[in-house]
């Protein structure tokens, strides 16, 4: 071959090492190992290749949010019913739009399932029907005569019951006594300076047995298992507070307010620092007697709690009586309660030979509910349909004791507003009774009434708890879609959950939810299906009503 032949060769073989060297070494500038691997091909000296020049990337548009279809929120929660935790249980949902009434979401809606506190809905809604907000619980005090020109009231002081169960200290900031002082300075305000009687306390306006039919034995010791009574004081319960004392000896038992009708028998004994508490605190049944036993170990926490008091109307009177003479008011007999069918005073045509001295009124029905809603308070809902019996049954001609004429009254207000005759089986106001059915259909049938026929809804959509917010639903929700949103009722009882109300969805329309689970034995579960279902409600953007 010619030299000049294999110089060209030798050029043209050199360009292209040199080309395929800067090729690798610009692609892996960002690869350490591509560039230890490398070992460059010798080249002739030329100027550096120029820096690529970077290339503006656009900013992405933000990715619209997926808007869900009805179809994809059924899907889910259908599958979450087949949860393994919930799958032996009862489920019963009825989800509609408060708008036009399309249900979004049902399962076996007109089946009858155990509500707990989910009765309350049909008791106080119909209440605030019946009775209006505005409605007022009275305590009338009566005597033979008005006291005379020094003050002297001669012969009893009768305090005649009307259920006000505002005499309370959940009205009253935790003061076991204000309820019963403020009955006490209208006393003195009415010139009464010396009573030359009893106190008696009239708890006739009832009519029937102080404790529920069907209410079971091991709740009637616990303040939600109070009975009832025309002359109820706070809650009709005390509280009860156990301490450690010094170890071997008896441990310190109090009764708060303390007061001369609740009686402790105390076996208590104080044990060594460490060891496990073995405590036992039990009421008798109908008897105020409650019994401490057991042993608890040397600075132990202190053991709190309310229980029911029987016969609260005594309990009223007994400390009326110590409070009237604590504002100098002499008291020259004693406290006692009228037996039944005994009259305090002479009747003339069908009526008390009598004078009012003054009264006490009770704030509106209105507060009332929501003192009673929103914490689920048993004895208030069985009060109110008490009441309901006398104010509206009675009234109207209705027969029998207050607690059936109040369940007549519920069962017609149900009938107004489309609730079928067989649409729930009541046997209380409050939900306690195990024998109480009620169905996700006739929740919501009552949901949508109150809040858009009723003249009364605001007065009912504030009596409901909020989610995250106050009552039974205070620590739920909270972080999520539904806090301050859903707005309802809760019920919880043994292997019972539900949770009824308003929801507004993030798409703005405004549901009415019935969920109830039965039969399903962790209450953490149970919440957790009922929460999980709520929030995916909260959460959906799409539309129901198109």
């Amino acid at each position: 071959m010619k030299l000049t032949s294999r110089f060209t060769i030798l050029v043209l073989l050199a360009t292209v090492c040199f080309a395929t060297t800067v090729t690798r070494v610009t692609s892996a500038h960002d690869d350490a190992s591509i560039r230890a691997s490398e070992t460059p091909t010798p080249s002739p000296k030329v100027n550096p290749a120029p820096k690529p020049t970077s290339i503006p990337v656009a900013t992405p548009s933000p990715t619209p949010a997926t808007v869900q279809t009805v179809a994809d929120l059924q899907s889910t929660i259908r599958q979450r019913l087949f949860s393994p935790e919930v799958r032996r249980g009862r489920i019963g949902i009825k989800i509609a739009s408060l708008n036009s009434g399309k249900i979004l979401f049902e399962n076996d809606a007109d089946k009858y399932f155990m509500p707990a506190s989910n009765m309350k809905n049909f008791t106080v809604a119909t209440a605030i029907e019946r009775l209006t907000p505005d409605f007022r619980f009275v305590t009338s005090v009566r005597a033979a005569a008005l006291p005379d020109a020094d003050g002297t009231l001669k012969g009893d002081l009768v305090v005649i019951g009307g259920g006000d169960i505002s005499i309370s200290t959940a009205f009253s900031n935790s003061d076991y006594y204000k309820g019963i002082d403020d009955l006490a300075e209208k006393i003195g305000n009415a010139g009464v300076k010396k009573i030359e009687g009893d106190i008696v306390g009239d708890e006739s306006y009832f009519k029937g047995f102080r404790i529920p039919d069907t209410w079971e034995w091991d709740d009637l010791q616990s303040y939600y298992g109070a009975e009832i009574s025309a002359l109820p004081l706070n809650d009709n319960a005390v509280d009860i507070s156990v301490m450690p004392g010094s170890r071997g000896n008896q441990c310190i038992a109090r009764i708060s307010p303390m007061n001369q009708i609740m009686r402790i028998v105390n076996r208590c004994v104080t044990g060594q620092s460490g060891t496990k508490r073995n405590l036992r605190v039990f009421k008798q049944i109908d008897q105020n007697v409650v019994e401490v036993s057991g042993t608890m170990p040397t600075g132990d926490n202190t053991y709190q709690a309310s229980i029911t008091i029987t016969r609260p109307a005594e309990l009223f009177v007994a400390i009326l009586k110590e409070r009237l003479q604590k504002r100098g008011i002499t008291v020259t007999g004693r406290s006692r309660t009228l037996a039944n069918g005994e009259r305090a005073f002479p009747f003339s045509n069908g009526a008390s030979i009598s004078i009012e001295v003054t009264k006490l009124e009770s704030p509106p029905l209105s507060l009332i509910a929501a003192k009673t809603m929103k914490p689920s308070q048993n004895m208030y809902t069985e009060t109110i349909l008490w009441t309901l019996g006398e104010e509206v049954g009675r009234k109207n001609g209705g027969s029998g004791n207050s607690s059936n004429l109040g369940l007549s009254v519920v069962k017609g207000f149900l009938k107004q507003i489309g609730v079928p005759d067989d649409g729930i089986v009541q046997w209380d106001g409050s939900g306690l009774s195990r024998h109480n059915l009620i169905t996700p259909s006739a929740v919501v049938t009552l949901y949508t009434y109150m809040a858009k026929q009723s003249k009364y809804s605001q007065a009912w959509r504030d009596s409901l708890t909020i989610g995250g917010v106050d009552g039974t639903l205070r620590n739920r929700f909270k972080g999520t879609a539904a806090q301050g949103n859903m707005r309802g009722k809760t019920g919880t009882i043994d292997q019972v959950s539900a949770l009824s109300g308003y929801v507004t969805t993030a798409g703005g329309e405004q549901l009415v939810v019935s969920l109830v689970v039965n039969g399903v034995p962790t209450p953490g579960a149970r919440v957790a299906l009922i929460d999980e279902i709520v929030v995916k409600l909260a959460n959906f953007n799409g539309k129901i009503d198109q």
